[in-house]
């Protein structure tokens, strides 16, 4: 089933959504991406029929819900804190949904098939307590399978597990996602979304900020905002100019710092992105083919995932991602005074 919200707003005495309008196609997988109270849970409890908008409309299948009852919408929800019944065996509560729907005959089939698709047969009479994190997740999308929706809403169904069992529960969510099923899972991590999404939707304060394919949005990032969630530090905005009997571009960014560059977009106003891998650091200048040298001042070091981030300022920040030996090496320390060197190839123009 396909899904739509068009112009969706719902306004409270300190927050609002306002005109948030995409579309979910049959058998995509949708995330939607933001940080803590960016308005992703609210659009989620508007989809599933907890709240009413205050106007616009929720299409399925092109068919009107936007004032059905919950349990006619098609839709099931994978809550966060996965509101799993502790007083009930992982039977009982797969079986939760069938009890008015089907007769027992039948709804021992049905959890039989929806606890050998998610791998828990052999706890089946086992109550929660005594469930490691990754069998709690599957019992709990057992039993939302169990109650044969079209549509999966996720609510941050990855937020509480290791690493281990994230990758588990993933590969999980995927195969779902191949079986038919369409899934709309909000998130605020990117590197989820990245490993997930057919789509993204990105949300801040209430309004859609980008949506687009993951290439689109990761690749061609719309605004700062876009570029920071995406991890992406080093984004300007600039004018490109040709440089006469030149193969190489020239781009000033806040009339001061110019960058050369390799491009083929024509010149103009756009967004510039460095990857912080691609800058490297040096205690003194050294010839090399990078066409783009500064000396700089170094104006922060923090430890990250991939090494230690050093800020530098060259009239513009710009962030570089070194190993701790290379960070001994250098003896690099805050108000340092070091050179920054980058190819002319290593940076991505998108034209506004």
């Amino acid at each position: 089933m396909s899904i739509e919200l068009i112009n969706i707003s719902k306004k409270y005495s300190d927050f609002a959504l306002k005109n948030i309008s995409f579309k979910v196609e049959h058998g995509e997988y949708h995330i939607l991406l933001g940080r803590s109270g960016a308005g992703k849970s609210l659009i989620f409890e508007i989809i599933a029929g907890f709240k009413k908008p205050d106007k616009g409309k929720i299409l399925i299948n092109k068919i009107d819900i936007t004032n059905k009852k919950i349990q006619n919408r098609n839709v099931a929800v994978v809550f966060q804190d996965l509101a799993i019944f502790p007083h009930k065996t992982v039977r009982e509560n797969i079986a939760y949904s069938l009890k008015r729907r089907k007769k027992k005959s039948e709804r021992k089939k049905i959890v039989m098939r929806y606890a050998h698709e998610m791998n828990i047969t052999h706890i089946l009479d086992k109550k929660p307590y005594y469930l490691s994190g990754g069998e709690r997740q599957r019992t709990v999308i057992a039993r939302t399978l169990a109650s044969e929706p079209k549509i999966l809403l996720l609510d941050e169904p990855l937020s509480a597990l290791d690493i281990q069992l994230k990758s588990e529960i993933r590969t999980l969510l995927k195969k779902l996602n191949k079986n038919g099923y369409t899934v709309i899972h909000i998130t605020h991590d990117f590197d989820e979304a990245v490993r997930l999404a057919d789509r993204i939707t990105i949300i801040n304060k209430g309004h859609i900020i980008q949506s687009g394919t993951v290439k689109e949005v990761f690749n061609r990032p719309k605004s700062r905002f876009v570029a920071n969630i995406a991890g992406i530090n080093n984004f300007y905005k600039g004018k490109l100019f040709e440089i006469q009997n030149s193969k190489t571009k020239k781009v000033v960014i806040n009339n001061k710092v110019s960058f050369f560059i390799l491009t083929n977009e024509d010149n103009g106003f756009g967004f510039l992105i460095i990857s912080n891998k691609d800058v490297i650091l040096s205690d003194k200048f050294h010839k090399s083919s990078a066409r783009n040298n500064f000396k700089g001042i170094v104006t922060n070091i923090c430890y990250v995932s991939l090494g230690i981030e050093i800020e530098i300022d060259i009239g513009v920040k710009i962030s570089a991602v070194i190993t701790e030996t290379s960070l001994n090496k250098l003896c690099i320390r805050e108000g340092k005074e070091i050179w920054v060197s980058f190819k002319a190839s290593g940076i991505k123009f998108i034209k506004n």
